[in-house]
Parts: C-alpha cells; sequence; structure tokens
C-alpha cells in the first residue's frame, strides 16, 4: 500500500497519487486528493494498492503535489528483485538454458535464455549487425497482456559485432505476490520494423516449485481462496503447505494464514459453495468439510500454529455427528441429508480421527474412534475382492460397484498407514499394502504404468472434482512409502513425477489432467494442484 503527503504547506496546498499499470507510460491520477484545511500545514491521502495480484498487474506510485504549482516524486518500485533485481549483468547468471526454440529474422537469431536457478531471464541476438536490436517482454498472467514489462533492457547491436544481449530481468515479484512471471525474447533487425519473438515461458528452478509459482498465478489474494470451488481450495491449501513443508520454500507461507482469515466466517449459498458456509468451513456437505480439517492439520503441522489445530477439531466434532451406527452397523453419512454412505468421507474420518489422536496429547477419544473406524472400514465390503475402494454402499449396505476413484484408494491407504503407525497393529499395515499393492496394478488406476482415472481414456473428460483426485492418492502413497521404505511404492511415486513432467507440461510450466500427455487434455488449477502434489511426493 502507498499514501501520499505534504508538508510545511499552506491552506488550499493539495496532495495525491498517481498509479500506472503500464510501467508510468499512463496512469490513474488524483487518488486520494487532500487539500491542507485552514489552520493546518500538511496533510496526507488515504492508502492504495501499489500492485493487483488478482488481476495480474504490477502497479507503480508516485506522490504529486500542487503548492502553487505542480511536482511529483519518481515513481515507485520501477525494478522487480527477487534473488537477484532487474538490470543484473547476465555475466552474474548462476546457469543458461534455452527453454524454448530460438526465432530468425532477416537471417538473425534471437534467443531467450533462463537462469533456472534464480528466476531470471535474459534475451540475445546474433548473426546479425550493428543497430539490431534486442528485448524482453515479461507478463504476469501468462502471455495474455504485458503492459508493465514491455521492450525490458532494449538495446542495439554496437557498431562492428554482429550480436548482443540484454540485462537480466526477475519473474517473481515477492514484493507485489506476483510469480510464475513469463517471459519472451524479441528483436528487429535494423533496416525493418517488423519484429520477431520466441514463444512465451515461466522458468522451472525446480519442478515443484514451478507447479508452485503456476498454480499461484490462480489464487485470489483478496478472497483468499482458489475461486470457484470449496473443497478443491482445501485440497489445494494442502498441496501448497505440503509443498512448502518438503523443500523448505517459504514464499507462500502468507497465503496459509490469509486462507484462513478470509473464509472462517459464514457465506451464503452461491458465495463459496452452492451450499451455505455456515462457519469453521462447515457446510451441509460432511466431505467439504472434512477436506478443510485436514488441510489445518497440515498447516498446523507446518507452522505449529494452535488456531489450525483448534480449527481442525471443531470441524471434526461436526463429522463425529454423523457418524451413525443405525444403518450399516456405522459409517460417516456423506451429507447432512443422510442420503449415502461412501468411501471419500469415511476414508477422511479414519485419517482425521487418528491424526488428531497423534496430535492432541494423552488422548484416547480419538483413538477410540479411529479403531472403530478402521474396524467399519474393512467389514464395510467398500474394498471389493481386488483390493480396489468402490465409490460406496447401496441402501442395503452393499457394495455399490461404482467407479474406482484414486482419491479414495489414497484416503484409505493414508488411514490404515497412519492408524498402524499409532497403534502397531499390523493388520492395518497389511490393509494399507492390500490397498497400494491394487491401485499400482490394477488397470482400473494404472496403465502403462502411470496413474489414471477412468475420465483419462479415450474421448472421456474429468469433471472439476475428479481433476484433483490424483495427488491426493500420491500424498498418501508417498506417506505410505515412507513409513515402510518400501522401494516399489517410492519407485511408482517417481514414475508418476517423472511422467507428467515430461509429457503433461507447456512451456509456462502447466500441468494437466492426464499424466501421459494424451489428448484430448485439460489444464487449469485443480489439474495443477494435483500435479503439484505429485512433484512434491516424489520431492520428499
Amino acid at each position: 500500500m502507498a499514501w501520499a503527503s505534504i508538508d510545511d504547506g499552506v491552506t488550499g496546498d493539495s496532495v495525491w497519487l498517481d498509479r500506472s499499470w503500464d510501467g508510468g507510460a499512463t496512469w490513474e491520477g488524483l487518488l486520494g486528493k487532500a487539500s491542507i484545511p485552514g489552520t493546518w500545514t500538511g496533510t496526507r491521502t488515504l492508502m492504495y494498492n501499489i500492485t493487483d495480484p488478482r488481476n495480474h498487474r504490477r502497479g507503480l506510485v508516485r506522490a504529486c503535489g500542487d503548492a502553487a504549482g505542480v511536482g511529483c516524486t519518481n515513481w515507485v518500485y520501477p525494478t522487480v528483485c527477487d534473488t537477484l533485481c532487474d538490470g543484473t549483468s547476465a555475466g552474474q547468471a548462476a546457469g543458461d538454458d534455452q527453454p524454448v526454440p530460438s526465432t530468425t529474422l532477416y537471417g538473425r537469431t534471437i534467443r531467450l535464455h533462463v537462469d533456472q536457478q534464480n528466476s531470471m531471464a535474459w534475451a540475445s541476438i546474433d548473426t546479425g549487425g550493428a543497430g539490431d536490436e534486442i528485448w524482453l517482454d515479461r507478463s504476469w498472467d501468462g502471455g495474455s497482456t504485458w503492459p508493465d514489462g514491455s521492450s525490458l533492457g532494449r538495446t542495439s547491436t554496437p557498431s562492428g559485432a554482429t550480436g548482443t544481449r540484454t540485462a537480466m530481468y526477475a519473474t517473481r515479484d515477492p514484493r507485489g505476490l506476483l510469480y510464475g512471471g513469463a517471459v519472451r525474447a524479441c528483436g528487429r533487425e535494423a533496416s525493418h520494423n517488423e519484429g520477431s519473438c520466441t514463444a512465451w515461458v515461466r522458468p522451472a528452478p525446480t519442478r515443484a516449485r514451478a507447479a508452485a509459482d503456476a498454480l499461484m498465478s490462480s489464487y485470489d489474494p483478496y478472497n483468499g481462496w482458489w475461486p470457484s470451488s470449496w473443497w478443491n481450495s482445501a485440497a489445494t491449501l494442502t498441496a501448497l503447505v505440503d509443498f512448502a513443508r518438503t523443500t523448505g520454500t517459504h514464499d507462500y507461507d502468507w497465503a496459509i494464514a490469509r486462507t484462513f482469515d478470509q473464509n472462517k466466517g459464514a457465506f451464503a449459498a452461491g458465495v463459496r459453495s452452492s451450499d451455505a458456509i455456515e462457519g469453521d468451513f462447515i457446510s451441509r456437505a460432511i466431505d467439504d468439510s472434512g477436506w478443510w480439517a485436514i488441510a489445518w492439520i497440515d498447516a498446523y503441522d507446518y507452522t505449529g500454529d494452535s488456531r489450525y489445530l483448534n480449527e481442525a477439531v471443531t470441524i471434526a466434532n461436526y463429522v463425529q455427528q454423523y457418524w451413525d451406527t443405525g444403518t450399516c452397523g456405522g459409517g460417516v453419512w456423506w451429507d447432512r441429508e443422510r442420503t449415502y454412505k461412501n468411501a471419500v468421507t469415511n476414508g477422511q474420518y479414519l485419517w482425521l480421527t487418528t491424526a488428531l489422536h497423534q496430535r492432541i496429547p494423552g488422548d484416547t477419544v480419538w483413538l477410540q474412534r479411529a479403531r472403530t473406524s478402521a474396524a467399519w472400514y474393512r467389514s464395510s465390503g467398500m474394498i471389493n475382492s481386488s483390493g480396489l475402494v468402490n465409490d460406496g454402499l447401496t441402501s442395503a449396505c452393499a457394495n455399490n460397484g461404482s467407479t474406482v476413484w484414486s482419491y479414495n484408494q489414497g484416503l484409505a491407504i493414508g488411514g490404515f498407514t497412519e492408524l498402524w503407525k499409532s497403534t502397531g497393529d499390523g493388520s492395518l499395515l497389511t490393509t494399507a499394502r492390500t490397498l497400494a499393492d491394487a491401485a499400482i496394478s490394477s488397470p482400473a488406476l494404472t496403465v502403462g504404468g502411470v496413474l489414471t482415472e477412468s475420465c483419462d481414456v479415450g474421448s472421456a473428460s474429468c469433471d472439476d472434482n475428479q481433476k484433483q483426485f490424483k495427488g491426493i492418492f500420491l500424498r498418501n502413497l508417498a506417506d505410505l512409502a515412507t513409513a515402510t521404505g518400501a522401494g516399489t511404492y517410492r519407485s511408482y511415486v517417481q514414475n508418476q513425477a517423472d511422467t507428467l513432467w515430461a509429457r503433461d507440461r507447456t512451456a509456462l510450466n502447466a500441468l494437466g489432467e492426464r499424466w501421459a500427455g494424451t489428448s484430448p487434455n485439460q489444464t487449469d488449477w485443480r489439474t495443477q494442484a494435483s500435479a503439484l502434489g505429485a512433484l512434491t511426493a516424489a520431492a520428499g
């Protein structure tokens, strides 16, 4: 935020802010204009945002005043700084990758260079002559617009030379909460007006950070979520926390608190979800509430902030109200209307009850609930004869034979694994292994060694819920791999990360639904979060 002030003045002198979204070429003027009142010698404006990360705009501001003549300060923050700052010599680069093909123009070769380690970029032009020009464009919205990043570092080939290069420019602006900036190299031959540019690219300092940077370009920092999916935002926050905890990257710690603070209250139906959110992340959808409890346990583990654990307990107590032995002998209902007992809600419940026991000193209540949940889950019939988890139970309390989804399999693996760690009961680990072995060997979930949903094949497409299932599975399988040291599970996790990075990534580090890279493929922040979960699991 920024504001302007004027001092040592007289009545009627005024002060205001100008704000520019295109590097100072044009601006919104007279923001907060205030005049010095009688008997005062100064005044100030209100505060205004400098940057607009939700709309991917990087702003500049200056203070201006009128005291028998107008004067302005320089524009503030014209230079972007991350690890290094705009204008750093390319000679200081830690590496020189050329992630997209060069382009040619009248025999000149225009190249984009990236220092992946520091997320910096520069451009070069070769095989030309004096007067040829080279520059970078920088975009904060994946190449859709670049109003404040046009012609960065524009320089001409000097007399007697055949080429030149720009200085380096940053692709991340932590101060402005802008990450995952895209760049391209552009050039012009001296005697012609037209130019040519390479494709846009985002740097990839590591696989996981590249995925996280691209993911955060979809985060709404004002409302503190990924619009417009309520439970998906909870699962995405979990993926982000896992990334931070695993890699030691603290760039997005602010988003954890922001998500909590902006969403803890109540929202009418249609604002965050088709259901009303009643406060404490609770709604009529029991599984939606459960995803938020999982997210806040993860946030507690990462930050140590007890408010997150307290929130998870509040949500878990709500879920507990829907454990019902009167139908099917137990299990948690999927919704407040008590219409369905299914795998997702009960997989969450097993994991949550165990997780709370592990984190609450001296607990016996949650442990007993976890034991009861595990016993009911194994006897419920949801695990079929092939070791795969079908979606739920019929009204007659039999396996309904509905689709085997990876996230149901993963939640069960994670829940049984955690309870085994808490109790030492070997039968729980046996169940977790049976579920894992079935998932990685059955064509219902693994095709050609790649984790595959039923909506990933042929001409099918996955809905917004299904787009995020695979990352949840990988998170829980990785926990089993770590707990057991089993090389088979670890190799499977690594293969998913290797495959999606090689086959399912664009130059902007967008990662799609189909990790094998087949078409038709879908790409949005939900698929990005799922892939981030896989990349983080492999990095752990």
